[in-house]
């Protein structure tokens, strides 16, 4: 028998948690709780922190096919509306993972979240990443993929027009990307029936991203900022001796004296003030219930904002670097940082 939904003593206002407004006009929290694992935590422990979530006033839910725990979160989720929670209440998004890009697979893979979650539909889908490089679950920083190959455009649109058609088919009301650069959203913009609705990409103080920030801002894509604290408990292979620390920066340590608070919640109100949206992942109740509360009370001062755009490192954490493909030269070609789109065979390098 399935128990009611009953929010907790200690539970947020949910009226008092900011909303984003999409294109569309359907809205979206300013906080969600991310659920990656970071391949350390069992999809048990993400799935009980998902149903405390709830309780004490997340309503949005960011997941993946590739996290591996969609089936829990699906009970999770099953138990919470069946015990009275609205679903049009929860905002839940996932992803489509990089193995499953032709049109066929996008749909069943697509079908198989859905199944996963216990849902009729999505609010918001997304190309995990926009290369169809697969690796595996807990890889090192070295594994490679000998099929992997570059962004090919055509290929994308390809995909995309699967997403699309689940758009009209009403299983997802949303689509968007994830890990694309300004080239490639200028491409996806000019060829898509329907554009990308959110971005999301990494957005903490120590890489800022202000230019595709601004991009996504201009073009009515809402941002989302993953590791929003600098993620502080990432696989290992994503760590790298010139990485740094958020939370250690002056700006951030001297806001966060200032505020009594902890410095990851200074990293969280920033995010939420600046415009994106943050999604911090933690198993740990106390934390999760400050990264919402924080949002609601006490915001930073304009003084501070500007202090935090200091904070500015350009310091890309999630490099990447495991989807490279042969001929590639750094992880950097990942990102465009040039403003040039690497080639595949004849293709060459694009410019946009």
């Amino acid at each position: 028998m399935t128990m009611k939904f009953v929010p907790a003593p200690d539970a947020v206002d949910v009226a008092a948690v900011p909303q984003k407004t999409l294109y569309t006009g359907a809205t979206i929290p300013g906080i969600g709780l991310g659920t990656f694992g970071s391949d350390a935590y069992a999809g048990e422990e993400i799935a009980a922190a998902v149903a405390e979530a709830l309780r004490i006033g997340y309503r949005y839910l960011d997941c993946a096919a590739c996290y591996g725990n969609e089936h829990l979160i699906g009970e999770v989720l099953s138990d919470a509306i069946g015990g009275g929670l609205r679903r049009s209440d929860v905002f839940v998004l996932s992803k489509l993972w990089n193995d499953m890009h032709k049109p066929a697979d996008a749909a069943a893979a697509c079908r198989k979240s859905l199944a996963d979650l216990k849902l009729d539909y999505l609010d918001c889908y997304l190309m995990h990443w926009p290369f169809p490089n697969y690796h595996p679950p807990g890889c090192g920083p070295d594994e490679r993929n000998p099929e992997s190959r570059p962004y090919i455009h055509d290929e994308f649109m390809e995909t995309w027009r699967a997403l699309e058609k689940l758009v009209y088919e009403g299983l997802v009301r949303h689509i968007g990307t994830s890990n694309v650069t300004i080239p490639k959203l200028k491409l996806i913009l000019r060829d898509a029936a329907i554009k990308p609705a959110v971005n999301e990409m990494e957005l903490h103080p120590c890489f800022q991203q202000g230019e595709l920030f601004q991009f996504c801002m201009d073009h009515d894509i809402q941002p989302i900022g993953y590791s929003p604290i600098g993620s502080p408990k990432r696989p290992e292979r994503d760590r790298t001796p010139d990485d740094l620390s958020d939370m250690e920066q002056p700006a951030v340590a001297d806001i966060a004296q200032r505020h009594g608070v902890h410095p990851a919640l200074v990293c969280i109100k920033w995010a939420s003030q600046r415009g994106q949206i943050p999604i911090p992942f933690s198993t740990n109740r106390r934390n999760y219930l400050a990264n919402i509360k924080c949002i609601t009370e006490d915001p930073l001062t304009y003084e501070e904002m500007e202090m935090m755009r200091g904070a500015e490192r350009n310091c890309r954490l999630i490099k990447g670097q495991v989807f490279l493909w042969e001929g590639a030269n750094t992880w950097l070609d990942l990102w465009d940082t040039d403003g040039t789109i690497p080639g595949w065979g004849g293709y060459g390098s694009v410019r946009i």
